[in-house]
């Protein structure tokens, strides 16, 4: 939260901004240390419902993010830009580990859960929307710093 705060200063009153993990001693575990977790980001899939909060992240930090998706319809979610901008860790889906080379879209055809764990790379903006759907409840905008 520190090294967030700092960061932000630099860029509100100027000078280049590094990007770096959130703790200095990585361990053994690297990038994927405890101590270099940021807070799990929820998104939930529900027919008329917000898709979530839009989120900042560090680039070098190890996040997870949570979909659930409450089964009162067939829905999904895309964010090309925004899993090409990541490192995929894997996604779990009912306690089996996915680890996929690149992902477009997950799609919900009922009540479910899934959880993709990633490093931020990248940095920018990207949006992570329902395809087909234009109001802006329906999409979570994850800038990377």
């Amino acid at each position: 939260m520190k090294k967030l705060l700092i960061a932000t200063l630099v860029v509100v009153f100027g000078g280049p901004v590094t990007a770096a993990p959130l703790c200095d001693d990585l361990g053994f575990a690297g990038l994927l240390a405890k101590c270099n977790r940021g807070e799990t980001i929820k998104l939930t899939l529900a027919s008329g419902q917000p898709l979530g909060d839009n989120v900042v992240l560090q680039s070098g930090a190890y996040y997870k993010l949570e979909i659930t998706a409450d089964g009162s319809a067939e829905l999904a979610i895309e964010g090309p830009s925004f899993f090409r901008a990541i490192w995929m860790n894997e996604i779990v889906i009912n306690k089996i580990e996915i680890r996929p080379m690149a992902v477009d879209s997950i799609e919900f055809d009922k009540a479910g859960v899934a959880e993709l764990s990633f490093i931020a790379i990248k940095p920018g903006s990207h949006d992570i929307r329902i395809p087909g759907s234009t109001g802006e409840s329906q999409k979570v905008t994850i800038s990377i710093q």
